[in-house]
């Protein structure tokens, strides 16, 4: 802010205090960008400073700045003086040297800069060095020093906009429990549809505008604060308001899973569990034990500059596109000029995207799992095992003509890194190589169970039934399991588990080579709420105008919600003892910094759930509904921490209020627990043959059949009896010390081999996590991704900044909310009344016959009648 004077980023003694750190606007791009302008200058020849004392185009294209960014950073760059230059940029080398989202053209000058001594002195023959790290240096003090983030944040603010108004509550209120209704009711479909923020953000904006022009200019006290009911037009930060409380009520409550598990007849009928207070209290503690501890850890995952959060930055994007005033010209390919404002953009790819789901999602339902090579030979094992969508591998060149199916699950290819999706995608095809061999060697019988399936299987190749070995209680009989069978699992979800074995290694691993400076800083000044001295960017600089929320008020929310989980387990029989919760606490804690700074970097979140269920099958093995609880206070708590510190970020990057923020969050929190449970028990009562592989709407709950599958294998049976000494899978738990090395070998040849800058971009994680993405999704869920992300993140970005910066994160949200509003509309109007296009119809059935019919997936190595596989009775 004008005139505020603040420490230096290495939090020393003030040596900038001459430097006014005043924001500086950005109006928007006039960046033209062409093929030419993307070329750099090679060899050692040094660029030399154009007329009027500009930068060359190089920098631009180095810095990925715009033209209007460029010239407010050079403005600001000629107030630093060369020590204060070297000084930030020390630090943006401690904290960016190894940042896969950092310009490593800029890196590498910036080590060229603090290394040559003749810098200092004599810095009259290192101009156009020193200029590029002053601009550079002034980026990182006056805006954010990633492209991504320049693109859609503004780094100036005006604390008189409303924000938390009546109108802003009312229609966030209405929107959070229209949207968990809906996601609710769809999440145990395949493939699910999901309304996101940006959805709540379209409806809201005609709904605000309306309340800005009918509702009466009136106010009236409320404990001696007048309240407005219209206080003018309708804000930005209102918006976002409402898109934040959207995007913390949208998500239902995991538990929901525990309850379908419990409830329904073809998994443990355990009736009780209907009980609407039960269902409430059990989801409020795992929402609230989350939204706790998001904020008891915001300067490790809100504050830093490097936290990035992808995924926030379309949200954002969208915002700006109804309240942006600016609308610059901008050139693309072939030397066109793009004068579209965002606004009419996306009503653009919004309106083409809602009338062509129908076509995919309805009409011609192959354009979305488009297997059509085993329409070739649809009885072919071989052909099914290796291209199959539905139950092989998805090796298919062209598996979709179906966004929903495109950004399904990894989150959108226009919104994560390139380097986040090409590596998951390398480490996804390595594994296929695994699955294919594990099969057809039948290695652990493999060979008589589908490639890629993500049920349990008994030793005759059927879906294991567990109330077989249960008692009346749903606890493990010894007795009925001896005379039954040991459950077996699918080549497909096998690698999973040694990939989230290893995985979850390499999580701590690499959270230790390359976070560890950071994490310590954070762990050093927790009992400050905003240290000004480190966290000193533009964006912390702008908030400090408000009072932050204090620690002790997630603490108090943290309390509240490990009560209200106690109370959940302890007031009806489930044979559960309440310590289950701060055990499933503690191991959140001890993951959710590491897996929160992954997520915060490359948009990619790593799942507590493989981890959970060893360590609560050790200790709780047959109380298959104790470990569901255990990995729900464990991995879901986790999960919902870093979506509320996801919000936090959001809210940082605007600006809203925090204290404001705190209550809309609770509040919509809270609005769609209970929302989502009554959704839920419509589903369990009245959807017929709900989470059955045929029911006829889709209602086939993939992601319960995988939670009732993990309930069998780590609780009801116990690890031990699959991973211990005469364990049939005991030899994968070798996944734990290869993917704790993993990243250090990949961490030393970063250091070794600096001048290969694609290093830089290699990370063991998000390999292994891309890995352990089989069963049931397959390469056709993500190789999709490759092409379209490239186009975006790499060739876009790279040649047409300006044209990239203006319209890619609105074209992802244009597309995402008019999937979902198109799959509402076909669900309620067509599908859900039974307005079914005849059944012989070739396109919506061509996709699930022969070995692709998701009831009778094809095997290498069928059975006959009463034949079985594996160890006989008495042997396991």
């Amino acid at each position: 802010m004008a005139g505020q004077q603040t420490r230096p980023i290495s939090g020393r003694s003030p040596s900038l205090s001459s430097v006014e750190l005043t924001p500086v606007s950005r109006k928007g791009s006039t960046k033209t960008g062409g093929d030419d302008e993307s070329e750099h200058v090679s060899g050692d020849k040094t660029p030399q400073i154009g007329r009027n004392g500009e930068m060359p185009q190089q920098i631009e294209s180095d810095l990925g700045v715009t033209d209007d960014t460029l010239k407010a950073a050079q403005e600001f760059a000629n107030k630093l003086s060369l020590e204060e230059t070297k000084e930030i940029l020390e630090n943006v080398l401690q904290l960016h040297e190894l940042d896969p989202n950092f310009p490593a053209e800029v890196l590498e000058k910036v080590k060229t800069f603090l290394a040559d001594d003749d810098v200092f002195v004599h810095p009259e023959a290192h101009s156009m060095l020193i200029q590029e790290m002053k601009v550079e240096a002034a980026l990182i003090t006056n805006d954010s020093p990633y492209a991504e983030v320049r693109a859609v944040v503004s780094n100036t603010d005006d604390p008189s906009l409303p924000c938390s108004t009546v109108r802003a509550w009312v229609i966030g209120m209405i929107l959070v429990v229209f949207g968990a209704a809906t996601n609710s009711l769809f999440d145990v479909r395949q493939p699910a549809i999901v309304i996101e923020a940006n959805v709540a953000q379209l409806l809201a904006w005609p709904l605000g505008k309306a309340a800005e022009r009918y509702i009466p200019a009136k106010s009236f006290k409320i404990f001696g604060r007048r309240i407005g009911l219209n206080p003018g037009p309708f804000s930005k930060k209102e918006h976002m308001l409402i898109g934040i409380m959207a995007t913390n009520g949208l998500d239902i409550p995991y538990t929901t899973f525990t309850i379908f598990t419990q409830y329904l007849p073809q998994y443990f009928n355990q009736k009780y569990a209907g009980q609407f207070w039960y269902q409430v209290l059990v989801a409020l503690g795992t929402n609230f034990m989350g939204y706790g501890i998001a904020g008891c850890l915001r300067r490790f995952l809100v504050y830093p500059t490097y936290c990035v959060w992808p995924t926030t930055l379309v949200t954002i994007a969208l915002n700006e596109s109804f309240h942006s005033g600016g609308n610059p010209p901008v050139m693309g390919p072939r030397k066109r000029i793009y004068t579209a404002s965002r606004l009419r953009w996306f009503t653009i790819a919004f309106v083409g995207m809602f009338f062509y789901f129908f076509l995919p999602n309805y009409l011609f339902t192959a354009l979305s799992v488009f297997n059509w090579p085993t329409w070739i030979a649809p009885t072919n094992v071989n052909l099914n095992a290796v291209t199959g969508m539905r139950n092989g591998l998805g090796f298919n060149p062209l598996p979709t003509l179906d966004w929903n199916i495109l950004s399904f699950h990894y989150t959108s290819p226009l919104v994560v890194p390139f380097f986040n999706t090409i590596n998951g995608f390398i480490g996804m095809f390595l594994s296929f190589f695994g699955i294919i061999a594990m099969w057809y060697k039948n290695a652990f019988h493999t060979a008589h169970l589908p490639i890629n399936s993500q049920r349990v299987f008994d030793r005759f190749g059927r879906h294991y039934n567990v109330s077989r070995v249960i008692d009346d209680r749903g606890m493990f009989d010894r007795a009925k399991f001896e005379a039954y069978s040991p459950p077996y699992l699918g080549a497909g979800y096998l690698n999973n588990y040694a990939m989230f074995f290893a995985l979850y290694a390499a999580t701590i691993s690499h959270a230790f080579l390359y976070h560890r400076r950071e994490i310590w800083r954070g762990f050093k000044g927790l009992r400050k709420c905003r240290d000004q001295g480190f966290y000193k960017d533009v964006h912390n600089r702008l908030m400090a105008a408000y009072p932050e929320v204090p620690h002790w008020w997630y603490f108090v929310t943290l309390l509240l919600a490990v009560g209200c989980a106690v109370g959940g387990i302890q007031g009806w029989p489930t044979y559960t003892h309440p310590l289950v919760v701060l055990y499933g606490l503690l191991l959140c804690l001890v993951f959710v910094v590491p897996i929160g700074i992954m997520y915060a970097v490359t948009g990619m979140q790593v799942l507590l759930f493989v981890l959970a269920e060893f360590i609560g099958g050790l200790f709780m093995s047959g109380n298959g509904l104790a470990v569901n609880y255990f990995k729900g206070f464990a991995c879901i708590t986790t999960a919902h921490a870093l979506r509320f510190s996801n919000s936090l970020k959001m809210a940082h990057y605007v600006k809203l209020p925090p204290r404001s923020l705190f209550l809309a969050q609770m509040a919509a929190c809270v609005a769609s627990t209970f929302v989502c449970t009554a959704v839920m028990n419509f589903q369990i009562r009245g959807i017929e043959d709900v989470c059955k592989e045929d029911q006829k709407n889709g209602f086939t709950c993939p992601d319960v059949n995988t939670f009732f599958t993990a309930t069998v294998i780590w609780g009801t049976i116990g690890p031990k009896k699959l991973f211990g000494t005469n364990g049939l899978y005991k030899s994968l738990l070798i996944a734990f010390p290869v993917g704790f090395v993993l990243p250090v070998f990949i961490y030393m040849a970063q250091r070794k081999f600096p001048q290969h800058k694609w290093l830089r971009q290699a990370s063991a994680v998000v390999l292994l996590h891309g890995a352990s993405r089989w069963a049931p999704y397959n390469l056709s869920y993500y190789w999709p991704h490759v092409p379209v992300a490239f186009v975006s993140m790499i060739y876009l970005k790279k040649r047409f900044l300006g044209l990239w910066s203006k319209y890619n994160y609105v074209t992802s949200a244009a597309l995402s909310a008019g999937v979902a509003i198109s799959a509402i509309v076909a669900f309620f109007a067509l599908q859900y009344p039974g307005v079914d296009l005849p059944a012989q119809w070739w396109g919506n059935r061509v996709s699930k016959e022969g070995c692709e019919d998701p009831r009778a997936p094809c095997v290498l190595r069928p059975l006959q009648r009463g034949e079985a596989f594996g160890p006989g009775l008495g042997q396991f």
